[in-house]
């Protein structure tokens, strides 16, 4: 295939709806390769499907990213299928409860923390390993929010996994530097998705971005000729610049 990103791998958690899925098809267009996960197989499918018919070499299974054996699992495949992964995008999450987090339970706190902050610690830690210290370049984009940066009330758990996102990926790129590795962490803002529904039942959908223009600022965050510095915490303004 041609395209900016051909002869590429990327991995995109959460691929088969939604943002992810958006991505998924946005970096097949330019040539990538693509693996996605998910907990939905009827979704990754779907999905799979529309990425081979763009013409791309496909690797999608069902994978927890909460889950370290099948993290683990998925990469060996991934890494057997296409020999390395080039790009990383950390986009499965969840919402978690609404509303004042001294209602919050300990078993909603834990599984929001852990779909949104293990799960991407747990996918980064294992790509790094297999493939990308070892060549020493790559790049992982975290997708955050804008509750990363300021946490507002009702949404506690979710607040507090976006934030420790952002730190984790601040962490990771000062512990990369010196290597082409980059870590990006981008808050898409509204965006026109199931999750977003959820968490604004009144909005009306056609007033926000929709997911293929946040997935167009991954692929620009993908491609070498990047020059925004590894660590950067970067948002989108609704027309899909990327700020600082």
């Amino acid at each position: 295939m041609n395209g900016r990103l051909r002869e590429r791998t990327v991995l995109v958690t959460g691929g088969g709806q939604g943002i992810g899925k958006a991505a998924a098809l946005a970096f097949a267009k330019e040539g990538a390769s693509v693996a996605i996960c998910g907990r939905n197989a009827e979704n990754l499918g779907t999905t799979a499907k529309e990425l081979r018919a763009l013409g791309a070499a496909v690797v999608a299974e069902n994978c927890d990213v909460t889950d370290e054996g099948q993290v683990n699992e998925f990469i060996k495949a991934v890494i057997k299928e296409f020999g390395a992964i080039d790009i990383l995008l950390n986009n499965a999450g969840v919402l978690g409860p609404k509303g004042p987090l001294v209602k919050a339970s300990g078993a909603e706190w834990r599984a929001t923390i852990d779909a949104n902050l293990t799960g991407p610690f747990l996918m980064t830690r294992e790509v790094l390993r297999a493939t990308m210290l070892k060549r020493e370049k790559g790049v992982v984009i975290n997708v955050s929010s804008g509750q990363g940066r300021k946490g507002t009330a009702g949404w506690g758990p979710y607040a507090a996994s976006k934030f420790g996102l952002e730190g984790m990926s601040q962490v990771w790129a000062d512990e990369t530097r010196g290597t082409k590795i980059r870590f990006y962490t981008l808050s898409p803002g509204p965006t026109a998705t199931a999750m977003r529904a959820a968490a604004a039942p009144d909005e009306d959908p056609k007033t926000i971005k929709s997911p293929a223009i946040v997935a167009g600022a991954f692929v620009s965050l993908a491609l070498d000729e990047c020059a925004l510095p590894s660590g950067a915490i970067l948002r989108l303004d609704p027309a899909g610049k990327i700020l600082c």
